[in-house]
């Protein structure tokens, strides 16, 4: 503990944001940084708790106090070694991470947590910056060859641990570039994509061959898999998005999230769109049906484009403003909360149902929608039911459909592999990450369903202990308990 009454003497700082003008002609980021005597007074906040709480809230198990205190004491390169110790990315964990180890920190109690999230991304820029990540190359090979099928943060943090254990590595990746969803699914302006080159070509020095554009299953079969690897890793993600079965579903201007976001990341690259299977939301009014982070990336996204308005709306009631009763702290609180996205401008609305997608000449033109109220049923459950005379219309050129995902595509490698799926349809594995198959793995979203960075890389990471195990009989490589 650096400092005994440091979370007495500071207030929590955060950096700013590039003013909403400037940052609406760009897609770069658009938070700042503390400058490093605020990050040390940051760090002395934090109290080395005899029980640190963010430890729960923080599925990587990061050891939060020990990289608070070596920040406090200027101990930068100890620092990073402390990070990278249970996170292979905190580039990226420390952007689009919702910072659950923040609502867990014990001065969150009074609203003023530690800005853990800040430092961990002042320690990883900085380690950058100075030279103190190197390829890790495994002294000795196995001999061993792991095809990982699937390059999202799941993807990556397996496919690295696995290389530093001594396997020759090769990731597939459907997509012409590498990163999964890092890639095509989260904004410029939340984490530029020169981070993941970066974390490419270390990889690439410790190993991991990279195969873009190769769709597994068909330019590649699950036989040939099996033939050229002694073991197969799936993290191919939850790609299926949720779907919104009312009449006027087949106009033209109504989109899935997911075809929408990855235009634009192609674009921000420098790569030609299709014009005739663009979407653009430029001079028009949109709505974004769902209320999470993609729903929030599509806002930004919108914004960007020149859209004339954008308007959020969600199915579910509007969360309160702070903790409640049944939301008791260290747990994470469903409360209300604003994005930089929110910041940019949109109209926001809750409790609200579409009915009927309203069109003219072939493209959609509104929505017709209704609102609802939500009760809670004797058995525990909440239900819903429509407000009498409450129908209203919202007018939209482009509608966004970011209400979540189902699961993992339906694939010839699903299909080929004849794997078994969980009822919610996710791939079946046990607690070694192997499937119904023998030497056939999964982790990330595909095996857990729709989920954060932060658990993706936990369990690329667990994947590969289990696969390390698997093809040597025993494993040195780390292990991280899931949080309470």
């Amino acid at each position: 503990m650096g400092k005994i009454t440091g979370f007495k003497e500071y207030e929590r700082e955060i950096p700013e944001r590039r003013p909403v003008d400037q940052r609406l002609r760009d897609c770069r980021e658009l938070e700042g940084k503390l400058p490093p005597e605020a990050l040390k007074r940051q760090g002395a906040r934090c109290m080395d708790c005899g029980v640190p709480f963010c430890h729960s809230g923080c599925p990587l198990g990061n050891v939060i106090p020990d990289w608070n205190d070596l920040v406090y004491r200027g101990r930068w390169r100890e620092a990073i070694a402390a990070l990278h110790a249970t996170n292979n990315f905190p580039e990226f964990t420390g952007r689009v991470c919702p910072a659950p180890c923040e609502e867990a920190c014990v001065l969150n109690i009074n609203d003023d947590a530690v800005t853990i999230k800040q430092i961990e991304k002042a320690i990883i820029d900085r380690a950058w910056t100075e030279g103190y990540i190197q390829p890790q190359p495994a002294a000795d090979k196995t001999g061993k060859r792991v095809a990982v099928v699937g390059s999202g943060p799941a993807g990556l943090a397996c496919s690295q641990q696995l290389a530093r254990a001594g396997h020759e590595v090769v990731l597939f990746e459907r997509a012409d570039r590498i990163g999964g969803l890092l890639r095509y699914g989260i904004p410029d302006f939340k984490m530029e994509k020169h981070l993941i080159d970066r974390r490419m070509e270390q990889m690439e020095a410790e190993g991991v061959e990279f195969r873009p554009a190769v769709n597994v299953g068909t330019d590649i079969t699950a036989d040939e898999l099996s033939d050229q690897f002694d073991a197969v890793v799936l993290s191919i993600g939850a790609t299926i998005s949720r779907d919104l079965p009312v009449a006027g579903r087949e106009l033209a201007g109504v989109h899935f999230a997911m075809d929408f976001l990855p235009q634009q990341n192609r674009r921000v690259a420098g790569d030609a769109v299709d014009e005739a299977g663009a979407i653009s939301a430029g001079g028009k009014e949109v709505v974004v049906i769902g209320g999470g982070d993609t729903g929030s990336d599509c806002i930004g996204t919108s914004n960007r484009q020149g859209a004339t308005s954008v308007v959020q709306i969600e199915i579910l009631p509007k969360p309160p403003e702070a903790r409640t009763e049944d939301m008791p702290w260290p747990y994470w609180p469903m409360i209300y909360r604003s994005s930089s996205s929110h910041e940019e401008g949109v109209g926001r609305d809750f409790a609200v149902s579409t009915k009927t997608l309203v069109g003219k000449d072939g493209h959609v033109a509104g929505l017709d929608c209704v609102r609802v109220e939500w009760e809670t049923g004797e058995d525990g459950r909440p239900s819903m039911r429509e407000v009498e005379g409450s129908e209203f219309r919202i007018p939209a050129q482009l509608v966004l459909l970011a209400m979540g995902f189902l699961g993992p595509q339906r694939s010839p490698l699903l299909d080929s592999l004849g794997l078994e799926l969980t009822d919610r349809g996710n791939v079946a594995a046990g607690e070694d990450y192997m499937t119904t198959s023998d030497g056939i793995f999964s982790c990330g979203d595909s095996r857990r369903g729709q989920s954060l960075v932060v658990w993706a890389i936990w369990e690329g990471r667990e994947c590969a202990r289990g696969v390390d195990r698997y093809l040597v009989g025993e494993t040195r490589l780390p292990s991280t308990p899931l949080p309470d």
